[in-house]
């Protein structure tokens, strides 16, 4: 790693670039490979494109220590696909925090700055990501920002809206979600279906099969393939075996191989139960949080 670090400043952009742009690719298909080292080191390149590389190569690392730097980026960087990029790479910190695991003040303060980003921030691509990211989040100011750019008339508002809808866990979102399914708009109608399986709508399971037999779209595809593995329940098991058997190719073969594994495991959480309840044990209702 120090030969490394010391040797980076001697290779040209182009090079680093491409580099960056092989490990990324490499992560992405092995699981097993991780370059946070690398790429900590990176995060001050003088170029931006690397600074952005960096912070995508980090995206599966959830040590805090990157907080500081990422709210650092998301304030001062001079760049606004790093700045964008480290409005995303944030998105998952407010997940853990939403889950109690990291400490609630570096929680808290990761959101204040997000919801800063998305009102006083001129940028669009990183309000959109700042926007993105909050969608972990369960705090009330959340709501009415996704219901404006939900209503905003340029489509990339919309596309934002839904992501953040689809990481929400709330199911206020299930009309605005089932209303897209549709879309004319293959971006709008990707992020719709993948809500759709987030938020594991039922009510969606029925569209998403029809679709499924006219869609010619890869990316859209994918996404449905993916939502109905979560969603589960009648005729979806039946439809990804069925496509599996015709299907020539390879990769949308192993696509539904894995929808099919996934899909396993949501019918065997489906027939879970979280308690073994004896019918001779009394037991008595609580009083409702305050919060419920």
């Amino acid at each position: 790693m120090k030969k490394l670090i010391k040797a980076l400043p001697q290779v040209s952009p182009r090079r680093k670039h491409t580099l960056l742009e092989d490990l990324e690719d490499l992560a992405e298909a092995d699981t097993l490979t991780s370059f946070d080292d690398s790429a900590r080191s990176l995060l001050a390149d003088t170029d931006p494109q690397v600074r952005a590389r960096a912070i995508r190569l980090l995206c599966e690392c959830d040590d805090p220590k990157l907080v500081p730097g990422y709210l650092n980026i998301l304030n001062n960087d001079e760049d606004v696909e790093v700045r964008a990029a480290a409005a995303n790479a944030l998105g998952q910190f407010v997940y853990l925090g939403e889950l109690d695991k990291i400490p609630a003040e570096v929680h808290n303060k990761i959101a204040d700055q997000l919801l800063a980003a998305t009102t006083s921030t001129k940028e669009t691509l990183v309000r959109r990501r700042a926007l993105e990211s909050l969608g972990y989040s369960g705090r009330a100011e959340i709501v009415p920002l996704i219901e404006a750019a939900y209503r905003e008339k340029d489509p990339d508002w919309m596309v934002s809206a839904l992501l953040a809808m689809g990481r929400s866990c709330d199911d206020r979102w299930r009309k605005r979600v089932l209303s897209q399914l549709r879309s004319p708009s293959k971006d709008i109608r990707s992020e719709a279906i993948h809500a759709a399986g987030e938020l594991e709508l039922e009510s969606a399971r029925p569209v998403l099969l029809d679709i499924l037999e006219d869609e010619d779209e890869p990316e859209v595809r994918s996404e449905l393939i993916g939502a109905l593995s979560k969603i589960g329940g009648e005729g979806v098991r039946a439809k990804l075996e069925e496509l599996l058997e015709i299907e020539e190719d390879d990769e949308e073969a192993d696509l539904i191989e894995e929808a099919l594994d996934a899909l396993t495991f949501t019918e065997d959480m489906g027939s879970f139960s979280l308690f073994d309840v004896d019918p001779e044990v009394d037991f008595v209702e609580e009083e409702p949080d305050e919060k419920e």
